[in-house]
């Protein structure tokens, strides 16, 4: 507290000096006039009523350690928003409108977490810890040993008279919400990416699934797929309005290509055709580019991207370009309704860059 702000009778120094004029008769002589820098001393020391009546204590512990209780609820709400609210789930808040729940319920935690904790310890200090004020002389930079023990000492005084040792319940509760607060940073982390897991090696085509033709929507048979034409297929029961539906095609694109069987040289590649039909992931394995350009009289399909070119004859190797993998080959035949089918997902991974990936 400065002289700033306290009031000028109850400096000491005012009020003595106004003692001493009155008791002379000299109103006129007062001791800012003789030295206008002189320290104006502190005023008396004023008791909380924390300090003269237990209960209070007892009150305002009970509070602090229900801030700090608080706290530790308000990061295991956090952890548990992150957990169980979907990214895209979109609530409506008044007067805010509609705003991702996640979102809100992260900020709204986590914040309430920080607050309690500040509040908490600011309350614990204004109401059970030592406020007297104490004067403390300027001193050199380099601390003499009698100065580095005094520092020790008034450590030591000082964690006292905050009475950690004695209020287990604050110091109980404040290490808890100390220790859970920074979970809070853990889970963070976990934002920083999805973790892949398995999901690059699997597509949604299974055993069964049927070739259905990107432009109409229809499932395929073998007469709908001329000798040297290019189609386009997706798995059954994928739609474009299916929120995931860029993700999936992303890895489950196939491109259909019919063959004369006898022009087909990879064997097995000729075991998981069906007529001279072969079935290629549509995803380049440069990039990831959508391959959309097929030569009929070289079998070959090129990549617009980075002009990476795969030879559909030979088990789609890479003829060309800095594609470094061949296409994924899916195994088909036909279900006893007639439809080109799958027979199980892609034997190894699609898209670029998954061995440096993997």
């Amino acid at each position: 507290m400065s002289s700033q702000d306290i009031p000028e009778e109850n400096l000491p120094a005012e009020r003595a000096a106004d003692e001493h004029a009155h008791a002379h008769g000299d109103v006129s002589v007062a001791a800012n006039e003789k030295d206008p820098f002189a320290d104006p001393g502190l005023p008396p020391h004023e008791h909380r009523i924390q300090d003269i009546d237990e209960r209070a204590a007892k009150r305002s512990e009970r509070t602090v350690a229900l801030l700090f209780t608080l706290s530790m609820l308000a990061t295991v709400g956090f952890i548990a928003s992150f957990v169980t609210i979907p990214a895209d789930r979109i609530v409506y808040i008044f007067p805010l409108g509609h705003i991702s729940g996640l979102n809100f319920a992260l900020g709204m935690t986590l914040g309430l977490a920080l607050f309690c904790i500040g509040a908490g310890a600011v309350h614990w200090a204004r109401t059970l810890m030592s406020d007297e004020e104490m004067a403390d002389e300027r001193h050199a930079i380099a601390a003499e040993p009698e100065v580095k023990a005094k520092v020790l000492a008034d450590f030591k005084q000082g964690a006292k008279e905050s009475a950690l040792g004695r209020r287990k319940l604050i110091r109980n509760t404040m290490f808890g919400a100390l220790t859970l607060f920074p979970l809070s940073g853990i889970v963070l982390l976990r934002d920083l990416g999805p973790l892949p897991e398995d999901k690059l090696r699997h597509t949604l085509w299974s055993k069964g699934k049927l070739l259905v033709n990107m432009n109409t929507d229809e499932p395929l048979r073998p007469s709908d797929v001329a000798v040297g034409s290019l189609t386009f297929a997706k798995p059954e029961g994928l739609e474009e309005h299916d929120h995931d539906f860029q993700t999936e095609i992303a890895k489950a694109a196939l491109m259909i290509v019919r063959l004369q069987p006898e022009n087909i040289k990879d064997k097995q590649e000729l075991e998981w055709s069906h007529e001279g039909i072969v079935a290629y992931s549509k995803i380049c394995t440069h990039v990831g580019c959508p391959i959309s350009l097929y030569e009929q009289q070289t079998h070959h399909v090129l990549c617009p991207c980075h002009q990476s070119t795969f030879d559909l004859s030979d088990g789609a190797r890479v003829i060309f370009g800095p594609a470094g993998h061949a296409l994924p080959q899916l195994r088909i035949g036909v279900n006893d309704e007639g439809y080109l089918e799958a027979h199980g997902d892609f034997e190894e991974p699609v898209g670029p860059a998954f061995w440096e990936r993997g």
